[in-house]
C-alpha cells in the first residue's frame, strides 16, 4: 500500500495534464463521429497522446495504411529509444517489464528514470509498474470522459482540434528559449515549409517528416558538436 501511495503522489502532476488533454482528445474524437469506446480502445492500444490526436484526422480523412504507419513511426519513434534505455533497469522484472516498456510515455519515463538509485530492485520494479499503470489510467479515463461529454456539450466544439497545434507550439517555444543554437528547429521549419509549397497542405506531412529526418542525419556531426561544447 505504501508503494501505491508513493506512485500516486508522484503521478499527481501528470494526472492533471493527462486528464485535461485526454478530455480534449475524447471530445475531438466524438465530433468526428466516434464514441467513447473508440477513445477507450485508442488509449489502451495506441497510448500516445500526440499520435492519437494525429490519428483522429487520419481516420476521419480516410488515410491509407502506409500513411498511417509512417506517421506513427515518425511521431512516436522516440519511444523506441525509451524502451532500449530501460532494458537494464527493467531486467528481472518478469512479465511486467513488457507492459512497463510499452507504457513509457515522456512523463512516465522522466519519473522512472529519476528513481531507483540505491533502491531494492523488486520494489523499484513495483514502483515503475504502478506509475506506468496509473499514468495510462489517467489518460484513458480522461479520454473516455471526453468521449461521453462530447455529444452533450452545449457549446460549439469547432476548433478544439487546435489543442494539438497549441501543445506543439508551446513545446516548440519552450525548446527554443531553453537552447542557444536553433539549427535543428530552423531545419524543421524550413523543410516543412518547402514540402508544404511543393506537395500542398493535403500531402505534405509524410514528405516533411522524411525531409526533416534526412536533414538532421546530415547535420548530425554539427549538432553533436553544439551539444557537447
Amino acid at each position: 500500500m505504501k508503494d501505491v501511495r508513493r506512485a500516486f503522489a508522484d503521478t499527481l502532476p501528470i494526472m492533471t495534464g493527462y486528464v485535461v488533454l485526454g478530455i480534449g482528445f475524447g471530445i475531438l474524437l466524438s465530433t468526428k463521429g466516434y464514441g467513447p469506446w473508440w477513445a477507450f480502445g485508442m488509449g489502451v492500444i495506441i497510448y500516445s497522446g500526440a499520435m492519437q490526436y494525429v490519428a483522429v484526422d487520419l481516420i476521419s480523412g480516410g488515410a491509407s495504411l502506409v500513411t498511417a504507419a509512417l506517421a506513427t513511426l515518425m511521431v512516436s519513434a522516440r519511444h523506441l529509444f525509451y524502451g532500449i534505455s530501460m532494458v537494464d533497469r527493467y531486467r528481472g522484472a518478469g512479465a511486467k517489464k513488457f507492459y512497463m516498456v510499452y507504457a513509457l510515455t515522456d512523463e512516465t519515463y522522466s519519473l522512472v528514470c529519476s528513481s531507483g538509485e540505491g533502491e531494492d530492485r523488486r520494489r523499484y520494479h513495483r514502483y515503475c509498474f504502478l506509475v506506468s499503470l496509473l499514468d495510462q489510467a489517467y489518460w484513458v479515463g480522461g479520454s473516455v470522459i471526453g468521449g461521453l461529454l462530447g455529444p452533450v456539450i452545449p457549446f460549439n466544439t469547432e476548433g478544439i482540434d487546435f489543442a494539438l497545434t497549441a501543445l506543439f507550439v508551446t513545446i516548440c517555444v519552450d525548446q527554443w528559449l531553453s537552447v542557444r543554437n536553433h539549427l535543428s528547429a530552423l531545419t524543421g521549419f524550413g523543410a516543412t515549409l518547402a514540402c508544404l509549397l511543393l506537395f500542398g497542405r493535403e500531402n505534405f506531412l509524410i514528405p516533411a517528416m522524411l525531409a526533416i529526418t534526412g536533414a538532421l542525419l546530415l547535420l548530425r556531426p554539427r549538432l553533436e558538436v553544439v551539444v557537447y561544447e
